[in-house]
């Protein structure tokens, strides 16, 4: 029976593990955290049960849907229709239908319509029709489609909280597969529909987790790999601790960075191409409260008095016994600001919170937590697909991606289990 070991056991590694599961292999699911998830995993906070990142189901998630099916618990995916808004200079907006966009009040009606009609159609291109994007900057692209004017006001400050000195060199096929996400996810032009795994993101986990044990699997948490192990440029195994131990195969989904340490064998051409994936980490906080701060699930802000791109309502998403809202800051490591301390990030995001709902008092806010992760969101430059060795690496048996792979899509459950069943595939040749 071939051994296969797999490091990370978040949706890629799962979804990787399931399928050679099913192809009769004997998997290992090596995790350095203590639990199964990576960015999807849960967390006690203080008796609910949560995400510590927030995701949430768009229309056009396939693979997530695919597989869903095929577990029989399609039944645990449910549909709402959402709200978005826009703050902008201290003031609310509705937003994200073309009402709200011609009664916003801050970009005249040329403006309004060229930046309505990009979105409209880039959300119609199809989902495999990104390469003549791909060389194209970002920023130029929006300006060319929108104007420069409805990008000063929409864009330009999100991208930099978002992205910060990163933004002038963004790849518009993966800006624009950010739109057609969100685009393909409405009901009408007029009404938008998320969707959420009941109970969260553990709720697949755990049934994958589930599946994979029942066929002989193993997940090891608390394990972390510390070498990949090869001969004549042949996989052997894994070193875990001082112990050495035997594998025909090695999939890696965990973020590049650690390969270089983990794997130096490894040709010095895809080594220097891992170092050179820039990421950005995210600081994430999440309140639980007495009352809403919007009525919307997702908020877009652009507004000088703000340190943040957004906030997501979760509540107004998914029905929760309190009012729970994620507030995260996104920025490289190596910036000051992500060594601030908790406290710090607290006293700042809940001065935000009551900024946007006035009517916020100190006795509302029940509980926070902060969570951190240094590789968030690779950046991903014109051409990024060119820059990254092919996953089946050049050492037999030996097979590598993360979230980097996914270009020019998001992050998404959904991804993942794309590209773990992509992994595996590849795996079986």
């Amino acid at each position: 029976m071939t051994k296969v070991a797999i490091i990370g056991a978040g949706p890629m590694g799962l979804a990787a593990a399931y399928e050679l599961a099913k192809q009769g292999k004997q998997v290992d699911i090596y995790e350095f955290d203590d639990r199964i998830g990576g960015m999807s995993a849960h967390f006690d906070f203080n008796g609910m049960d949560i995400e510590r990142y927030y995701h949430f189901v768009c229309g056009q998630d396939q693979p997530l849907f695919d597989l869903m099916d095929e577990l029989n618990m399609r039944d645990k995916l449910h549909w709402v229709d959402t709200k978005m808004g826009y703050y902008y200079n201290g003031q609310l907006h509705k937003w994200g239908d073309p009402f709200s966009l011609l009664t916003f009040p801050h970009l005249d009606l040329i403006s309004k319509l060229r930046y309505g009609a990009h979105m409209f159609f880039s959300s119609k291109r199809k989902k495999d029709q990104w390469k003549d994007l791909d060389s194209i900057d970002a920023v130029k692209w929006l300006k060319k489609g929108g104007g420069h004017k409805s990008y000063k006001i929409l864009w330009e400050r999100l991208f930099k909280l978002k992205f910060h000195h990163y933004t002038d060199n963004l790849s518009a096929a993966w800006i624009w597969a950010r739109i057609r996400r969100m685009g393909t996810s409405r009901r009408s032009i007029f009404q938008e529909s998320l969707g959420y795994i009941e109970d969260g993101s553990e709720t697949l986990l755990k049934r994958l987790q589930q599946e994979i044990e029942n066929k002989s699997g193993r997940i090891l948490l608390n394990t972390p790999v510390s070498q990949v192990i090869s001969d004549n440029n042949k996989v052997t195994g894994i070193k875990v601790a001082d112990e050495e131990i035997n594998y025909d195969q090695v999939i890696s989904t965990i973020p590049l960075q650690y390969l270089p340490k983990m794997i130096p064998q490894l040709p010095d051409e895809h080594l220097i191409q891992y170092k050179q994936v820039q990421n950005i980490g995210v600081v994430c906080l999440l309140f639980k409260l007495k009352k809403a701060v919007t009525p919307n699930f997702w908020l877009n802000i652009s507004d000088d008095n703000f340190e943040i791109p957004g906030v997501i309502e979760m509540s107004n998403l998914r029905p929760l016994s309190e009012h729970l809202i994620y507030v995260p800051y996104y920025m490289p490591q190596s910036l000051d600001k992500f060594k601030w301390s908790d406290e710090l990030f607290i006293e700042e995001a809940s001065s935000y919170l009551k900024k946007l709902n006035p009517e916020l008092i100190d006795s509302d806010f029940i509980d926070i937590n902060v969570a951190r992760y240094a590789f968030a969101q690779p950046i991903c430059q014109p051409d990024f697909a060119h820059h990254l060795p092919p996953m089946r690496s050049e050492i037999e048996g030996l097979f590598i991606a993360d979230t980097s792979y996914y270009y020019p899509e998001d992050r998404s459950i959904s991804e993942s289990i794309h590209l773990g069943k992509q992994l595996a595939e590849m795996s079986a040749l």
